[in-house]
């Protein structure tokens, strides 16, 4: 076998070969271990000698033999070694296998539609992983707040990220409860709203959101007033089927409270569309395997959307609501 004239990567300044020499009392046996030659792991300990300011071994013809500085960093060095290998395992081990902790950042409103349906049975699919869902409506920097994915509107999602469809493309809807309607007339055009009591969201950069519409091929936005401002879109969606005043909110955040009579739909004909909502993250080399698997289960047990994995730099071109 052709021999290594370096000390492979990882040998951490000369330390491995320091402990194999240590074992084996020869820097031949040492170099045979390590796969490297003689003279490689001669120059890796002179190295790290040089660097400590000690001599670490005594070296005759016949044998090899520790210093008492060399006792000494062995008895430091052997535990820390094993404990940084042990390290590498347990590492390994994450990227060969769906386990570990799984970090994801979700709006408040997209637990109860898109996530509740899924957690119970992704986490009896994969026992070993720990899901934490962080529900929030700030755009966190992924890598920076220690999270493995978010989810968000396709138009918010930043250009680099990649991003895997779950649900379709769905209308922000104006809605009000019956009791609201009892008390006014519903409004027929979107100039109606300045005699109506809206609810608006304050977004994460402390702008307060207008109400998006199209007229025709024609984008209008809104500036609304009334008596809430919210953080969330549930909170909006709360308010409203209280009676306390008119929500824009995402259509299949509404569905079950229009279906069941709580609320209705109003200016319908001026909704505009969302891209849908899109699992995103880094890149498909940094996807360890509890990432692929969650990735895998949405796909397959959330809605009928079709499965598309793009980049966010598409999506943002589509984006014509801009609710945060």
């Amino acid at each position: 076998m052709k021999q290594n004239f370096t000390v492979r990567q990882g040998a951490l300044g000369g330390v491995e070969a320091f402990l194999s020499i240590a074992q084996h009392r020869s820097f031949r046996r040492a170099a045979a271990e390590l796969g490297v030659t003689p003279s490689a792991i001669s120059q890796a300990v002179r190295a790290l000698e040089a660097r400590i300011g000690a001599a670490l071994f005594i070296r005759t013809t016949r044998s090899v033999g520790l210093t008492e500085a060399g006792e000494r960093f062995l008895s430091r060095a052997k535990p820390a070694f094993e404990e940084l290998v042990a390290a590498g395992e347990v590492a390994r081990e994450l990227g060969q296998r769906p386990a570990g902790l799984l970090r994801l950042s979700v709006p408040r409103a997209v637990v109860p539609p898109v996530l509740e349906p899924l957690i119970a049975s992704f986490c009896q699919a994969y026992p070993d992983i720990e899901l934490e869902i962080a529900a929030s409506e700030e755009l966190v920097d992924l890598a920076a707040g220690g999270f493995d994915a978010g989810i968000r509107l396709g138009q918010f999602i930043a250009a680099d990220m990649v991003a895997v469809r779950l649900t379709p493309p769905f209308p922000f809807v104006v809605v009000a409860s019956p009791d609201y309607l009892a008390r006014r007339k519903a409004p027929e055009h979107i100039d109606d709203l300045r005699e109506h009591a809206c609810l608006r969201m304050r977004r994460t950069n402390g702008a307060i959101a207008p109400w998006h519409f199209v007229d025709g091929n024609k984008a209008i936005e809104a500036i609304v007033s009334g008596p809430l401002i919210a953080h969330d879109f549930p909170t909006l969606l709360g308010a409203a089927i209280q009676g306390v005043g008119l929500a824009q909110v995402p259509g299949p955040l509404a569905k079950a409270a229009i279906a069941d009579g709580r609320l209705q739909t109003l200016l319908a004909p001026f909704a505009v569309t969302a891209p849908g909502l899109f699992l995103y993250h880094p890149g498909r080399r940094q996807v360890l395997p509890k990432l692929r698997a969650f990735i895998e289960h949405v796909k397959y047990r959330s809605s009928d959307a079709p499965r598309i994995t793009t980049t966010a730099r598409k999506l943002r071109k589509q984006g014509s609501a801009k609710s945060s």
